[in-house]
């Protein structure tokens, strides 16, 4: 079930959150397989940036997104998400611009300042946005610019 040539189930659940707090972090049925689709696609975005992906959070249980204080309706509860950085390929910014100029289809590109979310909702939008942080909310903005 698990292809991905660079992505491994346990580089996409990894969390010291739960790990700290003893939540079950481990995705089942539907949501196992679209990680592991999830991870295809990530296959694909390692291949256009040309260098190696370091993953921050991939999966979410329910539970774990709701202690971090994650969106109820956040696709990484869905194994549809994955936040990330590619120094080699430059600032989350160039990532962005990269993904964005490429055949990558993806339902949100997100620029969070320090690393990039992308979701592979099968919605597939292809939504681009920069995240805003301020006063304990995060806004989001069309574009990416």
């Amino acid at each position: 079930m698990w292809t991905s040539k660079y992505f491994t189930l346990e580089e996409l659940t990894a969390s010291n959150t739960a790990l700290r707090r003893g939540i079950n972090n481990v995705p089942k049925g539907q949501v196992l397989a679209n990680l592991a689709e999830t991870a295809l696609k990530m296959d694909a975005v390692r291949a256009l940036l040309g260098g190696p992906i370091s993953v921050s959070s991939g999966y979410r249980s329910p539970a774990l997104n709701k202690v971090i204080g994650g969106s109820d309706s956040s696709a990484h509860t869905m194994g549809f998400a994955v936040d990330f950085v590619c120094p080699t390929r430059g600032t989350p910014k160039d990532v962005c611009k990269a993904i964005m100029a490429s055949n990558i289809k993806y339902d949100q590109l997100i620029w969070e300042g320090t690393w990039v979310h992308i979701s592979f909702d099968p919605r597939m939008r292809g939504q681009n946005l920069t995240a805003v942080f301020g006063k304990g909310k995060t806004t989001y903005l069309q574009g990416i610019s």
